[in-house]
Formats: structure tokens, C-alpha cells, sequence
């Protein structure tokens, strides 16, 4: 994992885990903890049920700033300058619920399985909100993960299997 999200990382699983919000970390880091193959990203991506019930003073209080409110997301900054975004797309509802534990430096943190990453992978790589260059980023994700465990293959429907047939 890149060293320069890490102690926002670290920091944002203390704060969650303490307040007792349950979340998981999607997108590349998710991707990072679950690959050895590398994968940049400038941001933190989590999902959680609902971003109105985030700890909002613990995280002003640790040095975390509100940057914007979108439908189902909120952005902040680490105090570390890392951007951070919150979803509570109801999609990620069961992502969520199947997530993992990795230790990070001896702090637990919660993970999207894998199966769940690469089914949010493939839906936003279907999105036609999404700017190109990030679906086509999506798809390549998903293509990764597959190839790297190819097991994930046998829980998607034929739609998403074709969809990572044309990649």
C-alpha cells in the first residue's frame, strides 16, 4: 500500500472501529490489500450503511475536513492531505456485511471481500455517468482481480461474465 494514505488509513479505521460505524474499504486501496500486484490511487474510498451516522466531530477533532456532500457520498481530507470519500450506495449494503479484516500495522482493518470488489468493479464500469477513462479503469480492476483469483469467475451471473470476456 502506498505509505502516503497509510496513516490516514490507519487512522480512519481507529476513529470507525472506536465509534462503532460499520464500513469497508472498497475501490484501489481495497484492491492494494488484496493484490500483490500494484495498483495506484490518489483516494480512500469506504462504503458504509449511511454517511449521515459517520462520527463527523471525531473525525474534525482528528484533523479530518468536510470537502463536499454528493447523493450517497461525502468527501473529506485526511490530515494528511489524502482525499476520502464516504458512499453509502445501497449497493454496498452487503459488501459491507462480507467484509474482511486486514491488519494494518497491528490495526484491524475492514476490506470488501473480493467477490464484492469485483461486482462493484463491473457495475461501475457500466455506468454511464462515470467518465471513460474511469470505466475503462473499473473494467481493468476487475480483470485484475479475476486474474488473480480466478475462482471470483463462478459467482457472476453470464451478463457480468461476458462484459469481462470483451475486456
Amino acid at each position: 500500500m502506498d505509505s502516503s494514505k497509510k496513516p490516514d488509513l490507519l487512522a480512519l479505521a481507529t476513529i470507525l472501529a472506536s465509534s462503532g460505524t460499520p464500513y469497508a474499504v472498497i475501490g484501489g486501496v481495497a484492491l492494494q490489500i488484496h493484490q500483490a500486484e500494484p495498483r495506484t490511487t490518489l483516494d480512500i474510498d469506504l462504503a458504509a450503511y449511511d454517511v449521515t451516522a459517520l462520527p463527523n466531530a471525531t473525525l474534525v477533532a482528528e484533523g479530518f475536513a468536510k470537502t463536499g456532500e454528493f447523493p450517497h457520498s461525502l468527501s473529506w481530507t485526511g490530515p494528511g492531505g489524502t482525499p476520502i470519500q464516504f458512499s453509502d450506495d445501497p449497493a454496498f449494503g452487503e459488501a459491507i456485511d462480507r467484509s474482511g479484516i486486514s491488519m494494518i500495522e497491528g490495526t484491524p482493518l475492514r476490506v470488501a471481500a473480493p467477490f464484492d470488489l469485483l461486482r462493484a468493479k463491473l457495475r461501475a464500469a457500466r455506468d454511464p455517468a462515470r467518465r471513460r477513462s474511469k470505466r475503462i479503469q473499473d473494467l481493468a480492476d476487475a480483470v485484475s482481480l479475476v486474474e488473480s483469483q480466478p475462482d471470483l469467475v463462478a459467482g457472476l451471473t453470464p451478463v457480468e461474465r461476458s462484459e469481462l470476456d470483451r475486456a
